[in-house]
């Protein structure tokens, strides 16, 4: 494995790893950089994302890596201990990674959001899914300094070129908004542009607030 492919891997300390948090968790992780797909586990507490958007570095076990064009097969990379959360491009997450919740804490999350039909465009990756915002926030807004780092995209597909990575429609990509060059609302089952229709809206929420 090449010492130095993780981009804000500076030093030895670094990629000896840290010390892992009081109370954590392991957590199951695929992950995408420019170059490489990781897969193994952190050791969090609490939901992945929040790990990630704290933007220090998190502990990992068990990793194994491959090049991200598939032309090798993953292989088991015991040096590397530890990640920095901004050399991540793609987090690929499923129900592993929240703590144990209840239904009505899990609805909570999304309580008074809207959901969006997206396509992101994160080079060298492209992700097709749903984001969820709270009313006036529109998708475009994504593109600005925000304090998250990571964006969660549900029921999401990653794509590089027009090969798909790993599983469709899997529960959740964490997209690294430092990463985001483009968004796209559109139909996402067709993964055409949403087109406008004719009019405008007598109240409520229009169909630009609601994906379908």
């Amino acid at each position: 494995m090449p010492f130095d492919f993780l981009k804000r891997r500076t030093n030895e300390r670094d990629h000896a790893g840290v010390p892992a948090v009081a109370g954590a968790r392991g957590v199951p992780f695929d992950a995408l950089t420019e170059e490489w797909r990781l897969v193994g586990t952190m050791q969090i507490e609490g939901r992945l994302s929040d790990a990630l958007n704290k933007r220090e570095a998190i502990a990992l076990a068990e990793v194994s890596w491959a090049p991200v064009d598939g032309t090798a097969e993953l292989s088991l990379a015991p040096g590397l201990q530890s990640v920095d959360p901004y050399d991540l491009i793609l987090v690929i997450a499923d129900e592993r990674s929240l703590p144990s919740l209840t239904e009505a804490e899990r609805s909570a999350y999304k309580v008074h959001k809207i959901a969006y039909d997206v396509a992101l465009e994160v080079p060298p990756f492209r992700v097709i899914g749903t984001i969820h915002l709270y009313p006036g926030s529109e998708p475009g807004r994504l593109l600005d300094r925000a304090t998250e780092m990571f964006i969660p995209v549900v029921d999401a597909t990653a794509y590089a070129g027009d090969t798909v990575l790993g599983e469709p429609n899997v529960d959740a990509i964490l997209v690294n908004r430092f990463y985001l060059r483009g968004v796209e609302q559109i139909d996402k089952r067709t993964g055409i542009k949403a087109q406008r229709l004719p009019g405008g809206p007598l109240g409520g929420v229009s169909w630009q607030d609601r994906s379908r």
